[in-house]
């Protein structure tokens, strides 16, 4: 198949695939991972996947740029960066598949278990008048979706830290985080911009630890670019539906794309799985 064939197939699935991720929270790698494997190989996966990620979620970032929770992001980076180059260093030695079929399991039992649980909803008395003067529909949703359990900033160093070194391993670990950031109360553009924000530490360390240690070809950089290129359009096109959602239906719409995407791992691992039973 010739580098300009890969690249047409690589940019059309891309453009579908960022605008499914903008509704879903996340979850490209989901879509483009078995064509990247199918086109390149699995060694091309996490490289191209890579450099993908950092140009679409860089430009999401520029995107949302306003709905950055800074907080969150200042505890979530130093962790994040040193799992990122110990996990893109690991990569070169070794490749633990197992490690998808872990995270498969994690993200369909947190699915569950959002599902099941029962929000508790304050006791707001705000008047017609009161709801009209909210900042904002995020500010809003803040205050009417709360989970049982609340998270603090600095309790996403260590998970932030497990997500980059897992990332640099084994190419993406899918929405992994998304519990914590709905927990934590980021909903829609709040969680997207954050998201993205921390997407892109992540992968512009993994970029320079790949390229450090020759883990990437000419022909890997350049279908990683085709996958991010094609993210500009269709995240401007997922802003524009993002913006008629309400917060409900972005959990809802996150919460199944988790499960879904949980089950694809354990999908791509089955052999393994079997083996291991």
């Amino acid at each position: 198949m010739s580098e300009l064939t890969i690249i047409v197939y690589l940019s059309g699935v891309s453009f579908f695939a960022w605008i499914v991720s903008t509704l879903a929270g996340g979850g490209s790698p989901f879509i483009l991972i078995p064509l990247v494997n199918l086109l390149m190989g699995a060694s091309a996966v996490p490289p191209v996947i890579t450099i993908g990620m950092f140009l679409g979620n860089a430009h999401r970032v520029m995107l949302f740029w306003r709905s950055i929770n800074w907080e969150l992001t200042a505890w979530y980076a130093p962790s994040a960066i040193l799992g990122s180059f110990l996990g893109a260093y690991t990569f070169t030695k070794i490749h633990l598949d197992w490690l998808q079929l872990v995270i498969g399991i994690f993200l369909i039992i947190s699915a569950i278990l959002f599902l099941l649980e029962k929000e508790t909803i304050p006791n707001l008395k705000l008047d017609q008048q009161s709801l009209l003067e909210t900042e904002s529909q995020e500010e809003e949703s803040q205050h009417l979706i709360k989970s049982k359990f609340e998270l603090k900033a600095w309790h996403i160093m260590p998970a932030g830290f497990l997500k980059a070194y897992v990332s640099g391993l084994i190419g993406t670990t899918g929405p992994v985080l998304n519990p914590f950031y709905l927990r934590y109360g980021l909903v829609k553009e709040q969680m997207l911009a954050t998201k993205a924000t921390h997407v892109v530490i992540i992968h512009l360390v993994k970029i320079i630890t790949y390229g450090a240690f020759s883990a990437m070809s000419r022909e890997q950089v350049i279908a990683g670019l085709a996958i991010g290129l094609s993210a500009i359009p269709a995240n401007l096109v997922g802003k524009y539906l993002l913006s008629r959602m309400s917060p409900q239906q972005f959990r809802q719409v996150v919460l199944a794309f988790m499960a879904i995407g949980g089950m694809w791992m354990m999908w791509g691992q089955r052999n393994l799985f079997l083996n291991m039973l």
